[in-house]
Formats: structure tokens, C-alpha cells, sequence
């Protein structure tokens, strides 16, 4: 009765306010938070045609979660079925959009407002939806279950953080996770919480995001920085956050008196800080150059600032030490896994809720590097660039420390199977005239 109530009051607030989502997406545009030839896809509607025959929407919200579900909705696609792939922000779309193709469809995901969603839905009519980690939105997930079509969650995850706050409202975890059709969490915890917030069907997978491919980099593009770079001794601070960055100009500082070359590149999890980032730079009086505007790497360049989109893999590929951010501020961690598996000694802080069961594993092989502020966090990395054996020795234990967690990818086909597999048989006889 709650559930129901709860899910009315939604709907219900979500039509009065649906008029005034121009100006959400107006304000959302002048931030950079929004694609202004592709506004009308947030009021769900689609800017491609529905490809004929069977359809499966996966949606996954940001950067990350793409880079993880790629392999699963290529998978999907080799099959037969078509793949609408939609993300929530710009920069995952800018991810996505070059791996759509050839049957792979991609478009923004509509705003949760029932106008918006069920035009979205009349247009799509998609077989099955799959929703990556955590990216459950009240009005999709009713109108999806009126519509009889089958929901998932893959790489289902919930945070100590996340799992605290739903515990606490349970009406709106029984909307959002009561109607799932299946749930393949990241971990046997994530499927214990996930089964305490109502989900009824709930296996371990595993996390896609160890099957994944390590990020690329472009070899001219990693050439000319390494040649930039030279000799100097580098390190990155990647996927940095808000008071973060403060904290890596204050160890570079500490480091230089030691290593007088020190280059220290930096990557803020959010692109459009750069200039932000920047700023700080130059009010210490650093050298400063930014990577989106095509500013090159001196000799005197202290901070080189990388807010551009999807370039990471280069710059793990040119620092042999990384901290990892996220974790030094109390936001839960960033994933360690691409760094990892390139080769990239991890520096941590105590804040990795996020991804506690990997960064476990990592600790307890030796594979990384935990600190717990500034002044450690300068005396780890300082130790780990003047000591290449130790560093090397440590990485190839963090790369072992993964093998246990390989297969997510294939046990993720095989849930899915049961749903897939008449998809499948039916794009087959489509593509034979027999359906």
C-alpha cells in the first residue's frame, strides 16, 4: 500500500512539473551539463529510428559504467537483437557514441517524468531493459513494469553509503528494486543488501569492469608526451575531487625539494573543473599548462591539467605511480581497476567504500599503496618513484590480486540467457523471412 502510494505521489509530481523541464534543461545547457542539439531526447524525444525487430535498452549513467557494460551490450548485439544504449551526461555519451553502431543505437536517457518516459517508451518499445549498477529511476521503472517488460539490474552494486540511506526508506527501494526481474550484483554482499531492499531474484556475477579492456591510448598522441616528458620523474593524480587537488600541489611541493624535475599531472574526475584546477595551480605561483586547450609540457610546467574526456589510459600509461582519487575526501573511492591492469602502482586514501571488496584484495596482496592524508600520501609516492624495483614488484602483485575476479562478463550471458535467447531466435528469423 506504501509502494503504491509512494509511486503515485511521484507520478503525479513528476506530470505537474514536467512543464518546467525546459528550464531544468535550460539551466542544466549553460552549465555544460547538456547536449543543446540533443535537448529534445531528455523530454524523450528520439532523434534515430527504431530499428525493426527485437530491441533491449541498456542504460548506464556515466563514463564508467559504459566502459563496463560495453562488452556485455556488444555481446548482446552479436546475438541479433538491437542494442539502444542510453547514458545521463555528456561526457558518457561522448564515450559512447563511437562504439554505436552497425545495430548499437545510442540517445540520452529521457528525464524521469512519466510524459517524457512514456513517450520514450511508445517510440522505443524495447523487449527488455537492462540497468547498470545503480541507475534505477522511479517513473522508468513503473512504466516499465506496467508495460510487462522485463527489468535487470547488471553489475548491480550498493555502497555501505547508498545501502545506509535506502535502508531508511524502504517504500522507495520496494519501487525502484521490487520489480526487478533479476539483479547480478557486483559481489555477495551487494547481493545481500539488494535482497534486504526487496529484490526477489538476485545472483552474483561478478563486476563487468574486470572483464573490460584496459583503456586505449593513441601511440602518436603517447609519443609526443613522452617525448615532452623525458627524463623527468611523473606521477598523476587521476580522478580527482573537489579539495583533492589542493592536497596533490601541496605534496608535489613537499616532493620537489627531493626530485627538483617532479611533474605532476592531474586529472579531476569532472572535465569542466580544468580551470578551476588550473587556478590553483597558478595561485601558488606553479607552472601550469592544460591539456584541452593544447598546452605543451615545459620545462618549467609543474601541473599539467588534464580535463578532457576519455584519455585516461594515456596518462596511466606515462606515470608509473597514481593516486587514485575519491578517496582522500569522503565521497567512497574511484575505480582502481584500468590503472591496475596498465602497469600503474595505486596510492589510495581511506574513503573506498565504493569499491571496498577490490581495494581489499588489492591491500591484502601488497598491490597498493593506502594513505591517510597529505603528508603520508607524499612520503608513499616520493618512495615509490625512487624505488622502480619495489613499484614493479608491487604491480605485478595488484595485476594477480585481479585474477579471481576475471568472468563477470561470461556468467552475466549466462543469467541473461533465459531472456535473451527467444530475442534471438527471433531477430534470426527475421533476417530469414521466417518472422
Amino acid at each position: 500500500m506504501q509502494h503504491n502510494l509512494f509511486v503515485g505521489v511521484y507520478r503525479n509530481a513528476g506530470r505537474i512539473a514536467a512543464p518546467a523541464a525546459g528550464l531544468l534543461l535550460d539551466y542544466r545547457t549553460r552549465k555544460g551539463k547538456e547536449d543543446p542539439s540533443r535537448r529534445g531526447e531528455r523530454l524523450g524525444r528520439a532523434s534515430r529510428d527504431r530499428p525493426r525487430g527485437p530491441l533491449v535498452w541498456v542504460h548506464a549513467a556515466s563514463v564508467g559504467e559504459v566502459n563496463a557494460v560495453l562488452p556485455l551490450v556488444k555481446r548482446i548485439r552479436a546475438t541479433g537483437p538491437h542494442v539502444l544504449l542510453t547514458t545521463g551526461t555528456v561526457t558518457s555519451a561522448k564515450v559512447a557514441t563511437p562504439h554505436c553502431r552497425n545495430g548499437i543505437v545510442h540517445q540520452f536517457v529521457p528525464l524521469d517524468m512519466p510524459p517524457f518516459v512514456d513517450r520514450f517508451l511508445r517510440h522505443w518499445r524495447p523487449d527488455l531493459a537492462l540497468f547498470v549498477e545503480s541507475e534505477l529511476w522511479p517513473a522508468i521503472a513503473t512504466a516499465l513494469r506496467q508495460q510487462n517488460i522485463p527489468q535487470v539490474l547488471v553489475n548491480g552494486r550498493m555502497s555501505d553509503r547508498s545501502f545506509r540511506r535506502w535502508i531508511r526508506m524502504p517504500t522507495v527501494a520496494t519501487a525502484m528494486i521490487g520489480g526487478l526481474s533479476l539483479c547480478l550484483a557486483q559481489s555477495e554482499r551487494d547481493a545481500e543488501r539488494l535482497r534486504a531492499l526487496g529484490a526477489a531474484h538476485v545472483l552474483f556475477a561478478g563486476n563487468l569492469k574486470f572483464d573490460s579492456p584496459p583503456p586505449a591510448a593513441d601511440p602518436a598522441a603517447l609519443a609526443a608526451l613522452e617525448a615532452a616528458i623525458g627524463r623527468r620523474p611523473v606521477w598523476l593524480a587521476a580522478s580527482t575531487h573537489p579539495g583533492e587537488e589542493a592536497d596533490v600541489m601541496s605534496v608535489h611541493r613537499a616532493l620537489k625539494a627531493h626530485l627538483p624535475n617532479l611533474l605532476t599531472i592531474i586529472a579531476p574526475r569532472h572535465p569542466d573543473r580544468g580551470d578551476e584546477v588550473a587556478a590553483l595551480g597558478r595561485a601558488a605561483n606553479a607552472g601550469v599548462a592544460r591539456h584541452s586547450v593544447g598546452e605543451a609540457i615545459a620545462a618549467d610546467t609543474d601541473f599539467y591539467i588534464v580535463d578532457t574526456i576519455g584519455e585516461l589510459g594515456l596518462f596511466y600509461r606515462l606515470a608509473p605511480v597514481a593516486f587514485v582519487g575519491g578517496s582522500l575526501v569522503p565521497h567512497g573511492g574511484q575505480n582502481p581497476i584500468e590503472p591496475v591492469k596498465l602497469g600503474t602502482m595505486v596510492v589510495h586514501g581511506p574513503h573506498t567504500d565504493n569499491f571496498a571488496e577490490i581495494y581489499g584484495a588489492l591491500e591484502r596482496a601488497g598491490g597498493v599503496a593506502r594513505v591517510a592524508n597529505t603528508e603520508q600520501l607524499a612520503k608513499a609516492v616520493g618512495a615509490l618513484l625512487s624505488n622502480a624495483a619495489d613499484r614493479k614488484r608491487r604491480t605485478r602483485l595488484a595485476a594477480k590480486a585481479l585474477d579471481p575476479f576475471v568472468g563477470a562478463l561470461g556468467r552475466t550471458v549466462e543469467a541473461l540467457s533465459p531472456l535473451l535467447t527467444p530475442l534471438a531466435i527471433h531477430a534470426r528469423l527475421r533476417e530469414t523471412g521466417n518472422g
